[in-house]
């Protein structure tokens, strides 16, 4: 019988940030989504004044002031290396880990039940990573990951669980899910639990109790498979090596309107340079590259402009500069002046294996290998974090950047940044 536990970081973003400063432990804290436009992450106190996820910081503004509430631009850098820390622990902790997001990952435990007490091992993990990563944690354990999900939701909201609970037991899940909206099981949410409450379906149980076949049939077969998980039958696999991505979408709404064509090529570079970057890291090459750009739908008292184009590749790569110069063509097709604009992206898809490369009927020249040295002994510096090589396009003041005006030091990936103890 398999044997899942989902481990999931106890609000990651908020935590990250506290690990180096205790002395707000206590205190309400948030932390702000890009252009620190809302709440994507709050601690219980914060939670406690009734700030919800998602909150826009305009909306939350006279509960910060009022309460001192403190305030984080996101630090995803600081944040990615966190979790690094917390999933290597895992994989030393379990026979085999599958990273399910930046906070979240699915340990398989099958053949584990005969060691011991499973909950004992949930708590051994629990406090290992908050004693040697210091991020608290709750995890939850059963036969599939769906019923996984519903434990680990358990050990958040039962403080008695003590952060673990083990949902093996076919009694147990029965009770829990009888107790569990429906639109809180993994993979249901919201628009689709409101359909099934209109059925009457209003619980986990009820779900679980509902026919399979007419899930299907009146819904997808996919919610099919969450009837049959909740039911101990195991349908989603353990995977080890997630399929590569479809598409890789870099976009960032800007810190102050952009209305010059100049500002608009570095922010397009700079966002295409880090599209390529994790292309590479996915050992594929693009064949397709989209660019699109837009202003400010929500204010209708300036003039409004989007448009998005793309352009299909010869040869498909994943060497930067082909994609910038690419990248800064479509711009160049789409622009136009006299707006202030207030987003702009760029997509990458149509992926090929980088060791898959195909010429033209009548070239007659290799692909240059050479590009892919070059990328490589560019990723390579990047990633030793002891200096950063960047593209003269994507230039150097960058006023357009994000607005991050609480932004916390990158305290464990950049040595100015080193915690200093007096």
């Amino acid at each position: 019988m398999p044997i899942y536990a989902l481990c999931d970081m106890n609000s990651f973003y908020v935590s990250a940030e506290l690990l180096f400063r205790p002395d707000l432990v206590d205190k309400p804290c948030i932390v702000l989504s890009n252009n620190d436009g809302c709440a994507v992450a709050r601690n219980a106190p914060a939670k406690a004044l009734g700030i919800k996820m998602g909150a826009p910081r305009f909306e939350i503004e006279e509960i910060i002031q009022d309460h001192g509430v403190i305030t984080f631009s996101s630090n995803y850098t600081l944040y990615a290396d966190i979790s690094n820390r917390v999933m290597t622990t895992l994989e030393r902790l379990a026979p085999s880990v599958f990273i399910y997001s930046i906070d979240e990952a699915f340990l398989d435990l099958s053949g584990m039940e005969n060691l011991g007490s499973l909950a004992s091992y949930g708590r051994s993990v629990v406090d290992t990573v908050k004693r040697e990563v210091g991020i608290p944690c709750c995890l939850g354990i059963s036969t599939t990951k769906t019923l996984a999900k519903l434990a680990n939701q358990g050990a958040k909201k039962y403080p008695k669980t003590g952060g673990v609970v083990d949902l093996t037991d076919p009694q147990r899940q029965r009770r829990l899910m009888a107790i569990t909206d429906v639109g809180d099981v993994w993979g249901v949410g919201r628009r689709i639990g409101k359909r099934l409450k209109a059925l009457g379906i209003s619980t986990a149980l009820d779900l679980a109790d509902a026919n399979p076949a007419w899930i299907r049939k009146h819904f997808s077969v996919v919610l099919e498979r969450t009837v049959r998980e909740l039911n101990g039958i195991a349908c989603i696999p353990f995977d080890d090596n997630p399929p590569h991505k479809k598409q890789i979408f870099v976009s960032r709404s800007f810190g102050q309107r952009i209305t010059q064509l100049s500002d608009m090529r570095q922010a397009i570079s700079s966002y295409m340079t880090k599209a390529a970057e994790n292309l590479r890291n996915e050992g594929m090459n693009a064949g397709m590259v989209t660019v699109f750009l837009r202003t400010n739908v929500f204010n209708q008292n300036q003039p409004q402009y989007s448009n998005n184009v793309s352009r299909t590749l010869m040869h498909p790569s994943s060497d930067t500069r082909v994609l910038v110069t690419v990248a800064n063509e479509l711009l160049s097709s789409i622009w136009k002046r006299g707006y202030a604009f207030m987003k702009a992206g760029v997509m990458l898809s149509d992926f090929y294996e980088q060791s898959i490369s195909q010429q033209g009927l009548f070239d007659v020249a290799p692909i240059d290998s050479r590009s892919t040295q070059l990328m490589a002994t560019l990723d390579k510096i990047n990633r030793q974090k002891k200096g950063q090589v960047v593209f003269a396009r994507d230039g150097v003041s960058q006023s357009w950047q994000m607005k991050r005006e609480n932004l916390s030091p990158c305290y464990t990936t950049r040595w100015s940044d080193l915690p200093k103890v007096r």
